[in-house]
């Protein structure tokens, strides 16, 4: 049975380089990076998380069918940076103009969602990896002005809890410092 660890905290606080931190020592890492480049900013940032990694890590960029990412590494430890731009891209990607969609199509868009989750933890669990997930913590932040916000950290608080519920390990990051909560 594989380890499931979620490293959780807001913006710059330090979830990343915590995780990153964890796996160290561990020389033959999976990292799944699933930023996608959109803007001159995003590639600045896409590149610091590069330049921080160890050089003999793996990366895999992308965003769908993860759970068999997942199964065909050899890599025994894999970190997944991170749920929050995971699903940022797949709402995008959906075509879903979420600020006049129903509640039908927002539930449709969020079952998709929690299937690729879903996929991710349960090829884990069937085997005898070790992942590490980093995600963004929306539960402390005020509620988003527009729709599409208030979904985003509706959808992304529930896949939190998800992920929460099966991890053998759960840390918030606070100004760099690690707090375990499981």
């Amino acid at each position: 049975m594989g380890k499931i660890i979620l490293v959780t905290g807001g913006s710059r606080s330090g979830k990343s380089t915590f995780a990153e931190k964890l796996l160290k020592d561990k020389e033959k890492v999976l990292y799944i990076a699933t930023a996608v480049v959109t803007d001159e900013e995003m590639k600045n940032r896409i590149e610091k998380h590069k330049s921080r990694r160890n050089p003999n890590w793996i990366t895999y960029e992308g965003y769908r069918a993860l759970g068999n990412v997942i199964k065909n590494s050899s890599c025994q430890y894999i970190m997944l940076e991170c749920i929050g731009t995971m699903i940022t891209n797949i709402i995008l990607e959906n075509g879903v103009d979420v600020d006049n969609a129903d509640h039908e199509e927002i539930e449709k868009l969020e079952n998709c969602i929690i299937e690729e989750v879903k996929d991710i933890i349960f090829s884990i669990s069937e085997s005898s990896k070790c992942i590490l997930i980093v995600t963004n913590e929306v539960g402390l932040s005020v509620v988003p002005e527009y729709r599409l916000g208030r979904i985003f950290s509706d959808i992304l608080g529930r896949v939190n809890q998800l992920i929460a519920e099966y991890s053998n390990e759960v840390y918030l990051t606070v100004c760099g410092l690690p707090l375990k909560l499981k």
